[in-house]
């Protein structure tokens, strides 16, 4: 097509290529045009080609802010993670865009980086877009930002916990269990001065720790001085570290329990170059089964989560949740399976 031709086609405001041009170049209404590219039933698949072929020979792309004011919604998934640095997130993220984009949903991805308020400028951000769905991380969030939530009228479905509370919609699994099971793990291999380590401290991190306490109190072997928690972000070099840290605060410890599996890489590199061995001396535990546990020297006993699984199944109840369809659990518990390596 000539430019001087072509250019006549683009909008006077914008400079873009519209709806109308597509529809004049396939010879329909705009509305046909609109049902056409939106897949909507009752439209003759002939006409549906049409208008595809027109689309594709102009380079059209839709508008999505124009669709959002004519549907009050507009195509988009807000998904609010803490950290992309984190490989459980990338995990869960991949899930979430292989289940949506198949639907016609675009993934927008906001980092709150653990910060309540943060998460809360997200939010407000986002719902001013007008997306179709909503997908959180956890339960925990400030009463403004729950009221944000609740008064956007938009689907919504928290991952990673598990919700008792009517009309909330979650996918994820009981961390204060898996943190009791594995605690227990350890209590069966005949430890009982066992610690806890844990870093960053979000809400999900507590729960483990208090399913922790749990099953340590009920053996009648909690010791709070066993228990070493800092607010840094986790990694390798802090669980390193803070190994350190505990065997010289307390150096009959017999086991500890990491509450991810960075630090507990980097706490077995610390045994391993201290001389500590492990588990003869110490068994040591992770948690989430992340990319390189099963390598280390020994191979690291911890929890699988499944990840995986719940941005999947998160993605797939929001799309249900969207089409005005009943959703039966509204929270639902994928669990979690406790992997025995050579650390313990």
């Amino acid at each position: 097509m000539p430019h001087d031709e072509e250019r006549q086609r683009r909008s006077r405001a914008t400079g873009r290529l519209t709806l109308a041009d597509v529809a004049r170049e396939a010879g329909v209404s705009p509305i046909t045009a609109s049902r056409a590219l939106r897949g909507t039933r009752g439209v003759d698949p002939a006409l549906v080609l049409r208008v595809q072929e027109a689309a594709a020979r102009l380079h059209y792309v839709p508008d999505p802010a124009a669709r959002a004011l004519a549907s009050a919604r507009s195509a988009h998934v807000a998904v609010l993670i803490p950290l992309l640095s984190n490989a459980l997130f990338v995990d869960l993220l991949d899930a979430v865009q292989r289940t949506l984009m198949p639907a016609g949903y675009v993934t927008l991805i906001g980092v709150t980086h653990y910060d309540a308020a943060e998460e809360e400028a997200l939010l407000r951000n986002y719902l001013a877009h007008r997306p179709s769905g909503l997908l959180v991380t956890g339960l925990d969030r400030t009463p403004d930002a729950a009221a944000l939530i609740a008064a956007s009228g938009v689907p919504c479905v928290h991952l990673m916990e598990t919700s008792a509370s009517a009309g909330q919609y979650s996918v994820g699994l009981s961390q204060q269990a898996a943190g009791r099971a594995i605690t227990e793990h350890l209590l069966a291999a005949s430890r009982r001065r066992i610690a806890f380590v844990g870093a960053q401290l979000d809400p999900r991190v507590l729960q483990r720790l208090e399913g922790y306490r749990e099953a340590l109190r009920a053996a009648g072997a909690h010791d709070p001085g066993l228990e070493l928690l800092e607010p840094a972000p986790s990694s390798l070099a802090l669980g390193a570290r803070l190994l350190e840290r505990l065997l010289a605060r307390r150096p009959d410890v017999e086991a500890v329990f990491f509450c991810n599996d960075d630090l507990a890489q980097g706490g077995l590199l610390a045994a391993l170059r201290l001389g500590v061995a492990v588990p003869g001396r110490l068994a040591v535990a992770g948690f989430n089964d992340l990319a390189g546990s099963d390598q280390m020297l020994p191979p690291l006993t911890t929890v699988r989560t499944p990840r995986a699984e719940i941005g999947r199944a998160a993605a797939t109840m929001l799309l249900r949740l969207m089409r005005g369809e009943a959703v039966e659990p509204a929270s639902l518990d994928l669990g979690y399976e406790l992997v025995v390596r050579g650390s313990t």
